[in-house]
């Protein structure tokens, strides 16, 4: 895990909110996490404050919604910065979070429901939907994941948010989607290089 600096950075980085948070007041208290950031639609959409659609991204209710989060995280983003580079990596990171937040956020509203969301979920399923691409593109393997696994750990990610109430599972649906857009827009597969031997050529 030593060349996934923005894996680490990210990981890191949601552990230094939550402790911050958890110091000053409960993670597990709804009105505390609004307060502190988290996405609530009428805010976002009503009042214009879209900052709430990233810091959202570093906010969790309760440690077992960071751990579970980061513990994906971990394994799977050290493959997913490895194959696509750490600028492309954070900008997958951010962007599948954004586009998580947003499609959450747009579909909360129309519906008139009011929720406090939070959680880095969204970026993470989009990490998993670019490494699902990136595999893909790699014949099915890169490294040791390969496209059925990941395939497999999507659709379970998905049924388990499915079947545990309280999870914002359209922002999983929309991260996951998100990273495979931007992975389709920003990822190609490196060609194998060509070497010629000099005594060979005439």
């Amino acid at each position: 895990m030593k060349n996934a600096i923005c894996t680490n950075c990210f990981v890191l980085a949601n552990i230094i909110v939550f402790i911050v948070l958890e110091l000053k007041g409960s993670t597990l208290d709804s009105k505390f996490m609004l307060e502190s950031g988290a996405a609530l639609a009428p805010l976002i959409i009503d009042y214009g404050q879209y900052y709430r659609l990233l810091t959202s991204m570093f906010l969790h209710f309760g440690i077992e919604h960071l751990f579970n989060n980061m513990l994906v995280l971990f394994f799977l983003g050290d493959n997913l910065e490895r194959a696509v580079g750490k600028v492309r990596f954070v900008m997958i990171y951010l962007l599948s979070g954004l586009g998580a937040s947003v499609l959450s956020c747009v579909y909360n509203y129309s519906k008139g429901e009011v929720v406090v969301s939070a959680g880095a979920s969204g970026a993470v399923f989009g990490v998993i939907g670019a490494l699902l691409y990136v595999v893909i593109v790699n014949k099915g393997r890169l490294e040791e994941m390969t496209s059925t696994r990941l395939g497999l750990l999507a659709l379970f990610s998905l049924y388990h948010g499915y079947s545990e109430s309280g999870i914002d599972n359209l922002a999983h649906i929309g991260g996951f989607l998100s990273g495979i857009i931007i992975a389709l827009l920003l990822y190609r597969r490196k060609k194998p290089s060509c070497r010629f031997d000099s005594d060979i050529i005439q």
